[in-house]
């Protein structure tokens, strides 16, 4: 099975340790054996740093970066180019980007204060297409 991210470029460390716990809950309850991260805000250094962490106490999860826009330097994780995102313009392709997370993915993990903008934008599609969403602000 297999969970990303949609959270707030903006958001607070302080839901860390629920991040944290949400993460493990869905390796030990529900299977949950790869995650894909996206890389642009607090949300996902703060999903990155979580995954880094329990990969030590889980070490059969793998996780990978999905990358909108190619690196301009290298990174010490594994890193994601979706197929077709290549031929995307730029302004679309974090779109592109969380699309291709939503339909590779079972679960996901979101952290949602506003009914608007990106992160609200793809947990809906999520819910339409019966992924299961858990929002940890709730």
């Amino acid at each position: 099975m297999n969970c990303t991210f949609f959270g707030h470029k903006d958001t607070s460390f302080l839901i860390y340790e629920k991040l944290q716990d949400t993460i493990e809950f869905l390796i030990k309850e529900k299977d949950v054996t790869h995650f894909y991260i996206g890389n642009h805000g607090n949300f996902d250094a703060m999903a990155l740093r979580c995954l880094i962490n329990l990969k030590e106490k889980h070490p059969y999860i793998t996780f990978e970066i999905v990358l909108a826009y190619l690196p301009e330097k290298p990174t010490p994780y594994p890193t994601l180019y979706p197929e077709g995102i290549e031929k995307t313009p730029q302004r679309f392709a974090i779109s592109f980007r969380n699309k291709w997370m939503v339909n590779h993915s079972d679960y996901i993990i979101s952290h949602i204060t506003r009914d608007f903008g990106g992160a609200q934008q793809f947990v809906s599609l999520a819910e339409r297409q019966g992924k299961t969403v858990i929002n940890i602000t709730q």
